[in-house]
């Protein structure tokens, strides 16, 4: 199969361009801790739904929007061949549904259990994909911008690092402000986010746009999944997902009832943790300057195995040294943020896709994530319920099972994503990752 180059990247020519493409990661991975980690624990704990129906609902809704992503995928290259007004244009009006479904989630209409659980399945739906279309459109137009491996790093992490304020802020505003102040910030972080996209760089147009496009062709959908680099890479990002999801799904719980954490300090973990991955970036981005992309990632990993693994065995009242582990595994969240997403970028300009089909990447890639965090609400908020936890527990033996779930299970599979990366990538048993079969 023959390589096509993609036309030439824009050049970033003011020191704002950067900036003005990644603003609109700020307000997009806000949502994703009211979405992932405070709506849970708000619907278990304040409206009064079983842990166990959460958990499988949220698996549900998560696992058909994963499904959906190639397809978001496939219409986002579809949008990229037009002209980028539409593509604009289509981002306002997912931003608008996202603002309305979240609000519709945190203030529902309806109280009785049965509603409640269908209103939040519709909502999150709703919510979810209208998030994902968005992620996949701006995703999209920073692999087309281009450039060598630090060039790419530098892009994600123009996305990511705006990206973890946007994280900080929500974790702020969720415990100090509530729901509706967090909401409204949420809305006018959306909104200047968007209007800042209109000034970023102009990502290189299509190297092929039919002046016809065809109804979506289901090989295009399933084209990446053919590329043996790709599927390696996959494999690594679906390992070490899950091993981040299960923390992110339990974390509130755990800060709660293991650690009997107040409100302001829960507040400040989360503040740690992600501040930290944003002051990493650098670091990281050095890294790959002298290790490369693979290699520096792999560091990433064993890093946060290494700070995070004595979580097990904190117990209540230990709020001070569960923030230092905060620090310094958010010190290794800048490598998961900003390396993968500058692998898989090198390597759809390796399959020649940059400029024609990214968004076929880009969708598995996103429903890898969705897979991720699926997995995660959906088997270990069920088995922490089977296995004695329920919320506000004070069982020795429950509170144990919390923290092993917590904890070990991660380490053990982001030790498994750290072979898998060093078997399949830096040594891989087939050609080089991104070389085309």
């Amino acid at each position: 199969m023959s390589t096509v180059l993609p036309p030439p990247a824009a050049p970033l020519p003011r020191w704002w361009s950067g900036p003005a493409y990644g603003l609109l990661g700020l307000p997009l991975a806000f949502v994703a801790l009211p979405l992932y980690v405070v709506l849970p624990h708000h619907y278990a704990t304040v409206l009064g739904l079983p842990l166990a129906r959460v958990g499988a609902l949220l698996m549900l809704v998560r696992l058909l929007d994963a499904a959906a992503e190639p397809l978001l995928g496939r219409l986002s290259d579809r949008l990229y061949q037009g002209p980028l007004r539409a593509v604009l244009g289509v981002a306002g009006g997912s931003a608008l549904v996202q603002v309305l479904g979240l609000a519709g989630l945190f203030f529902p209409r309806v109280q009785e259990p049965q509603a409640l659980a269908v209103w939040m399945v519709a909502g999150l739906l709703l919510t979810c994909l209208a998030h994902s279309q968005l992620v996949i459109a701006h995703q999209a137009w920073g692999v087309r911008l281009g450039g060598d491996a630090l060039q790419r790093s530098r892009v994600v992490a123009w996305r990511e690092g705006p990206g973890l304020i946007g994280v900080v802020t929500a974790s702020a505003l969720s415990v100090a402000w509530g729901a509706g102040p967090m909401l409204a910030v949420f809305a006018l972080a959306l909104l200047a986010g968007w209007l800042a996209l209109w000034w970023a760089p102009r990502p290189a147009p299509s190297a092929s746009a039919p002046a016809r496009p065809a109804a979506l062709p289901w090989a295009a959908v399933w084209q990446p999944l053919v590329q043996p680099g790709f599927r390696r890479l996959l494999a690594v990002f679906l390992c070490n997902g899950i091993a981040s999801a299960i923390p992110a799904a339990l974390m509130l719980f755990f800060a709660q009832d293991r650690l009997q954490a107040t409100q302001a300090q829960i507040a400040l973990f989360l503040v740690l943790y992600f501040v930290c991955g944003a002051l990493s970036m650098p670091l990281w981005l050095r890294a790959v300057r002298r290790w490369g992309l693979e290699r520096a990632w792999l560091g990433g990993m064993l890093l946060a195995v290494a700070c995070f693994g004595w979580t097990a065995g904190l117990g209540s009242g230990q709020a001070a040294a569960f923030a230092v582990i905060c620090a310094l595994s958010g010190m290794a969240l800048g490598a998961d943020l900003a390396l993968p997403g500058a692998l898989l970028a090198r390597l759809v300009e390796r399959h020649g896709a940059q400029g024609r089909s990214e968004g076929a990447y880009l969708g598995w890639w996103n429903l890898a994530t969705k897979l991720n965090l699926a997995l995660a609400a959906g088997a270990a908020l069920p088995l922490l319920q089977w296995g004695g936890y329920v919320p506000g527990t004070q069982d020795a033996q429950a509170l144990q099972r919390l923290a092993w779930a917590y904890a070990l299970l991660p380490c053990a599979l982001k030790l498994l994503a750290a072979t898998l990366l060093h078997r399949l990538l830096i040594r891989p048993p087939t050609p080089t990752l991104g070389a085309t079969p």
